[in-house]
């Protein structure tokens, strides 16, 4: 149980899970855990991370977790959070995105030990008529109570009835799981929940749902997000990564090492105490990048890492006169903040140093020309001389 509490948001029905915890002790039969994500995208961010940490802890208990790729919910489009209909992915789309999915996500869990499974296995399966005899399960006025239906129906936003169907396809996904537990963010305990009333219906026990918090990306205001540029990819380069999460601010590092680290509460509550008695917060960072750089990639590439920020931030290797720079419109396209730091007459010359190779922020060399940079204070440099501390807002 304290495992399962560690981080989370809530857990729904907590007697229930103790039960289910109860009998699986008493019987050596482990428990299924299920974890659903859709396709959306081909790379998983640390944001991700922090239910598939949580899925990790309840496997390394001896569980059964079962990682569910949504390869046909995706082509429904996830409407939780949305003011818009999401537009559907292509069939292509989603297994391009799929491919990606499990190799990244076992960068977490135990692949050995990870029951993989797709939606499609019996979402296809069903048909037309069990899909209409799936929809009769479930009462429009239930649908509407959801926060986001409710808001567009107010706000005389259309709502596409294929939007609709999401929920009870993600709830069936339970029903040909047989779930003990769900897992996900705050913003699908509505989705969990109708796992438990479609697995009722269909006469099994229902599954307890345990909501993991929304990681706050880089600016520690919004979620973490591609589309905001706030993220940290887990297949980004050690040296980015190590960089981002050293940029992070000293109160947001305590929200990431309670949902991203491995450490123990006690470990963590500790190192808090020593920093607010004087220790630098910079060696609790460095402790935590090490340890998030070193889980996706190696404790080498972790040691290299670390001695290249120190070089570059400790031991004097910037200029002395480095100019120190504010700039406002986070999150900023890289090529408009090199032309508002003065680094570039251009944003055309911006592009031709990116194509080139010769743009590193915070030491990393960035290759993609679409990277929006979220607020935080970076090193910037353009070639071998021209170097800017810039502070976005």
């Amino acid at each position: 149980m304290e495992v399962s509490l560690r981080g989370c948001d809530e857990l729904l029905i907590r007697a229930e899970w103790q039960a289910k915890l109860a009998r699986s002790e008493a019987s050596g039969q482990p428990l299924r855990i299920k974890l659903g994500l859709d396709p959306t995208a081909p790379d998983l961010h640390l944001g991700h991370t922090v239910v598939l940490n949580k899925m990790r802890q309840l496997q390394d208990l001896g569980h059964t977790v079962i990682f569910l790729i949504g390869d046909f919910t995706a082509m429904i489009g996830d409407p939780s959070g949305r003011n818009t209909t999401r537009p559907p992915l292509t069939r292509e789309q989603i297994e391009a995105n799929a491919r990606t999915y499990f190799e990244q996500a076992s960068l977490v869990l135990d692949p050995a030990r990870t029951e993989i499974r797709y939606n499609s296995e019996w979402s296809d399966a069903l048909g037309a008529r069990g899909m209409i005899q799936l929809a009769a399960k479930y009462t429009l006025a239930r649908m509407m109570e959801r926060d986001d239906f409710t808001k567009r129906f107010r706000g005389g936003l259309p709502i596409s009835v294929h939007e609709l169907l999401y929920p009870l396809m993600q709830g069936y996904d339970s029903v040909a799981l047989r779930s003990d537990i769900e897992l996900g963010g705050t913003d699908q305990k509505f989705n969990l929940l109708v796992g438990r009333e479609l697995q009722r219906e269909y006469g099994q026990e229902p599954q307890c749902i345990l909501t993991m918090p929304l990681l706050e990306g880089l600016d520690g205001v919004e979620k973490m997000s591609k589309s905001k540029g706030n993220y940290i990819g887990i297949t980004e380069p050690p040296a980015e990564m190590f960089g981002k999460l050293m940029s992070i601010s000293d109160t947001l590092m305590w929200r990431y090492f309670l949902l991203l680290s491995f450490r123990s509460i006690g470990e963590i509550e500790r190192l808090r105490q020593e920093c607010e008695g004087g220790r630098n917060p910079r060696d609790a960072k460095v402790m935590l990048a090490q340890e998030i750089v070193e889980r996706f990639h190696s404790r080498a590439a972790a040691e290299q890492a670390l001695a290249a920020f120190e070089a570059r931030f400790r031991d004097g290797a910037l200029p002395e006169d480095i100019p120190d720079l504010q700039l406002s419109g986070a999150p900023l396209p890289v090529a408009q903040l090199l032309k508002q730091a003065g680094l570039v007459p251009s944003t055309s010359e911006a592009m031709r140093n990116l194509d080139q190779g010769g743009v590193r922020i915070d030491g990393a060399r960035v290759e993609d020309k679409t990277l929006k940079l979220a607020a935080g204070t970076y090193v910037v440099q353009v070639g071998k001389r021209r170097f800017a501390r810039v502070t976005l807002a």
